[in-house]
């Protein structure tokens, strides 16, 4: 781990960024960052060069990096930068212990009473994980991943519901340190279950629907 606080920015993150959004597009692009493992788990940026990168001052840049901290995926350092934290394999495991402990009953429930016509309603979400899985799209795929299952749980019409599944769900998605682990492979079998699972909530097959659900949140 360095001391210093690291300029490199990845070339794709590189673009310049205009208003309105200034600090929305630099969130935007720091979450594919990470997502993408190019942002290094255990390294030190400073707001400054990364504002140099993108063409903004380091105000926005700092705002994006506190928004970063709130979902537990850097911590700030006063005076040197922004250290991207380092997960481990066992808080990846805790976090899709309790996505599954929320979001299975959730789902359950919803194939009882949800009719048929709404499922296929999300059929465009669960393609778009498809497309992005294909296209071997990491940071894509991390959106459209986390749009499919709001979408299911929209369904259920609580709004705290969302916003924790959510953050739960963003907060699995920052990668282990080391090389990126994730293939296309994983992202097209990750797809292919999404595509398994809105089946079984449209015909109602609670056994499928449950064996599916913790499944796909064992090898999230």
């Amino acid at each position: 781990m360095h001391d210093t606080a690291r300029a490199r920015v990845p070339a794709q993150q590189t673009r310049k960024v205009t208003r309105p959004s200034v600090r929305g597009q630099i969130l935007d692009a720091l979450r594919a960052a990470l997502v993408e493992g190019e942002l290094v788990p255990g390294e030190i940026y400073s707001g400054p060069a990364l504002g140099e990168r993108f063409g903004v001052s380091a105000t926005p840049v700092r705002e994006a990096m506190a928004q970063l901290a709130l979902e537990g995926a850097v911590e700030c350092l006063p005076n040197r930068g922004f250290r991207v934290l380092t997960r481990t394999p066992r808080e990846l495991a805790e976090l899709a212990e309790v996505r599954a402990l929320l979001e299975v009953p959730v789902m359950l429930r919803l194939a009882r009473t949800v009719p048929a016509e709404a499922w296929a309603a999300l059929r465009p979400a669960a393609a778009a994980t498809a497309e992005a899985a294909a296209a071997g799209d990491l940071a894509r795929y991390a959106d459209v991943d986390r749009a499919f299952h709001r979408a299911v749980l929209a369904l259920a019409g609580n709004g705290q519901l969302l916003l924790v599944a959510d953050d739960l769900h963003r907060r699995s998605q920052w990668p282990l340190p080391g090389p990126p682990r994730i293939r296309r492979a994983d992202l097209v079998a990750d797809a292919a279950e999404h595509t398994a699972l809105l089946a079984a909530l449209a015909a109602g097959d609670l056994p499928v629907v449950e064996s599916l659900a913790r499944e796909h949140f064992a090898t999230a």
